[in-house]
């Protein structure tokens, strides 16, 4: 049986989406934060994460595959630099990292490197 009718899909969807989202819940109080297999997943997810920047970063799609090498890799090890030097600043990297990229590339757009 196709289902073909928008509300039902809605309905459907959220329906899926609460079932999981209560079993978290439900769940949630008997994780042990310290336990090896949360450290686990935890070192998965954060391996997953760096794996993505890294595509975006070497391996671009879209407009952010028309800019230079140059632009994304000195941006980014700006906000690297920063982010120790500030004591391990998420903000103060990501900041310097998207002011870096914003100042090259406004620089290519108006020819003044």
């Amino acid at each position: 049986m196709i289902v073909s009718d928008p509300l039902i899909v809605l309905v459907l969807c959220i329906a899926g989406t609460f079932v999981w989202r209560a079993m978290g819940v439900a769940i949630a109080n008997r994780i042990d934060i310290s336990s090896d297999i949360f450290q686990w997943f935890n070192c998965v997810a954060y391996a997953m994460l760096a794996g993505l920047i890294t595509r975006v970063i070497l391996i671009p799609s879209g407009m952010l595959a028309q800019t230079p090498d140059f632009d994304r890799m000195a941006a980014i090890s700006a906000g690297f630099v920063v982010f120790f030097l500030f004591r391990r600043s998420i903000f103060a990297g990501t900041g310097i990292a998207f002011t870096t990229f914003l100042a090259l590339t406004t620089a290519r757009n108006f020819g003044l490197i």
